[in-house]
């Protein structure tokens, strides 16, 4: 790739490093991943994080709202209140609501593609199952498969993206990492899906610090990007290569952290 073995080592000492000092619980806040924490059924995880990680772009105070506007609308339990809404009363429910470019016909048609997947498979945990192989090196199949379901109804517009179509997929990718790592930060769930499957969830952020770790030169924040720094990063841990995406998400999330003096602090140098 764009780096030499010895490289390739001291990369990972001071990622670890990073990691050690950033991917606490106490480092969660302001992000939507926190929504998920209230849910203790893993039916309704599976709604607030699709529903938290479909928002989750924009200002983060204000994802951060919709979010919870969406949320106390479902009452506590997402999951019954998708199986038992019907799809007229989804739309009846979140009228007014808007989310930069999504409003209430985008999110009426997420939970009505969610009520269609659980009508289905059960969760969506059995539907991503439903499409994956044993030969799949990465998630994408069985991305494909989750995003073409969730959006049989139509409606969805950019809220669930296709693979397919060279998108880097960032928040499918955010929701995957949420449901399949499990440790202090992201709670998971499905248990039976390999974290060394997920791709790096590729935003503005991970996409500039990846160009500073030479983990890239790609200019485009597409699903060709987030492949090749998902393959970087997979040389460095092969078993869990989004491990340091939330400690190096930090950095454009929070106020409190300046990108470039923390990972020069942490010995990785400064932008150029």
């Amino acid at each position: 790739m764009y780096f030499q073995l010895n490289t390739t080592i001291n990369l990972k000492q001071k990622l670890d490093r990073l990691y050690h000092s950033y991917h606490r619980r106490e480092y969660v806040h302001p992000d939507p991943l926190e929504f998920l924490y209230a849910y203790k059924d893993l039916r309704d995880r599976e709604i607030a994080g699709l529903i938290a990680s479909s928002l989750a772009y924009g200002r983060v105070a204000r994802i951060l709202k919709s979010v919870s506007h969406i949320l106390n609308i479902t009452g506590p339990s997402p999951y019954l209140f998708v199986k038992e809404t019907s799809p007229d009363d989804f739309r009846h429910c979140f009228a007014g609501f808007r989310h930069r470019f999504a409003d209430e016909t985008h999110v009426a048609s997420l939970l009505i593609g969610a009520k269609h997947v659980i009508e289905i498979y059960g969760s969506f945990y059995e539907c991503l199952l439903a499409g994956m192989r044993q030969t799949d090196e990465t998630i994408i199949p069985a991305m494909s498969f989750f995003a073409e379901k969730l959006t049989e109804s139509g409606g969805c517009g950019h809220l669930i993206p296709l693979p397919e179509r060279g998108s880097a997929c960032k928040r499918l990718n955010l929701f995957f990492r949420w449901m399949i790592r499990k440790d202090e930060v992201d709670p998971g769930g499905w248990d039976a899906i390999s974290p060394s499957l997920l791709i790096i969830p590729l935003d503005v952020h991970i996409h500039r610090i990846s160009l500073r770790l030479g983990l890239t030169a790609r200019k485009q924040a597409n699903m060709k990007t987030a492949l090749e720094i998902t393959h970087g990063f997979r040389k460095l841990i092969p078993e869990d290569p989004v491990r340091y995406d939330f400690a190096l998400s930090r950095l454009g999330i929070r106020d409190d952290l300046n990108m470039e003096d923390v990972l020069h602090e942490h010995g990785i140098g400064s932008f150029v």
